[in-house]
């Protein structure tokens, strides 16, 4: 064989070599049938919040390792002009599930629900208008664990004097925790006192503010608050890691189990007002895998989290009673009055 013969060769057999190789590639893209592609986009907010946006993130993990995904990637949205440019950056890449996060990003995420119809959106505390099947809410019964948060915040103050420290009531879910709260709270006990501040400032900052929600639960506690709910992102778990530093004084957080998200509120963690974000947005994307994947809204689990250290703080009577009100709310015996 001549030496330039065996170049010709050569050179033929790594472009063929090349060519497989961009086949393959190009095999497991996005965009083919045989791969899972599941993306998430925040608003606007950060994606380790150890609360809200955190747990769905894990939620999007943990499906995808169960199925294999090719990809899982976030999007952490700067501004709310973005909502739309961020879940076309997916869009763009072939992905087949994007979960959006946060009622502010409902009528963006209709919008791209309807002018994509190949993908599946799953939305975090949004209603969708219907019009769209592959967009499902996922959606919580927040004032049914607020309620559980504040009849277990009554039944543990020795003061009268509750606190709640919450973003912006420009969020309906935060509104729920709110007055479910303070509904509990009234129903152990008519005449306590609940002290509720909303953060002043708009969706851009009333969850990313933790020095707003330290100084507003100490100046709850300076009022005689000896527990604390903190339901605001990193702004909610400024309020209770503050807590934490004042003696004879229980705090609750919000969203997930925040024992294992905030350890520094560990001296005054009693329990977590729990929405279910994480196993909510797996069990959806089981339901999409098998076919049938729900329709307009899914509603995940919520309640109160584990006491972990505090077990044998919390009476065996409250726990018991804590126990007949989850129940009461379940069968709808006992009512939040939240919407009605």
């Amino acid at each position: 064989m001549s030496k330039k013969l065996f170049i010709l060769m050569a050179v033929m057999m790594l472009a063929t070599l090349i060519l497989t190789a961009c086949g393959g590639a190009a095999a497991e893209d996005c965009s083919s049938e045989d791969v899972l592609c599941i993306g998430l986009v925040t608003d606007v907010g950060e994606v380790d919040d150890k609360s809200f946006n955190q747990s769905a993130w894990e939620g999007a993990q943990e499906a995808a390792a169960k199925y294999g995904a090719l990809k899982v990637e976030y999007i952490e949205t700067k501004d709310a002009k973005d909502y739309g440019p961020n879940m076309q950056l997916f869009l763009d890449e072939g992905y087949d599930i994007i979960i959006t996060v946060g009622f502010a990003m409902g009528e963006a995420t209709d919008i791209a629900a309807g002018e994509n119809p190949d993908t599946w959106f799953i939305g975090v505390d949004q209603w969708p208008s219907g019009d769209n099947v592959n967009f499902t809410g996922l959606v919580f019964n927040e004032d049914h664990s607020g309620f559980l948060a504040g009849a277990l915040a009554a039944m543990m103050s020795e003061s009268g004097v509750l606190a709640g420290v919450y973003g912006t009531d420009l969020i309906p879910p935060v509104v729920a925790f709110k007055e479910g709260y303070e509904a509990g709270a009234a129903y152990i006990n008519p005449d306590i006192q609940v002290i509720s501040t909303y953060h002043p400032g708009g969706m851009d900052v009333a969850f990313t503010d933790p020095e707003w929600g330290a100084t507003t639960a100490a100046q709850a506690i300076d009022n005689g608050a000896d527990v604390v709910f903190g339901a605001g992102g990193k702004t909610g778990n400024g309020a209770i890691i503050e807590a934490a530093g004042y003696d004879g004084v229980y705090c609750i957080g919000v969203d997930s189990d925040q024992w294992f998200t905030v350890p520094e509120a560990h001296p005054c963690l009693i329990s977590s007002a729990m929405k279910l974000i994480t196993p909510g947005i797996v069990d959806m994307i089981d339901l999409w895998v098998e076919g049938t994947p729900p329709e307009f809204v899914f509603f995940g689990g919520a309640g109160l989290a584990p006491f972990h250290d505090f077990e044998s703080v919390i009476p065996a009577d409250v726990q018991s009673q804590l126990d007949d009100l989850a129940a009461g709310l379940a069968d709808g015996s006992i009512t939040t009055g939240y919407g009605q």
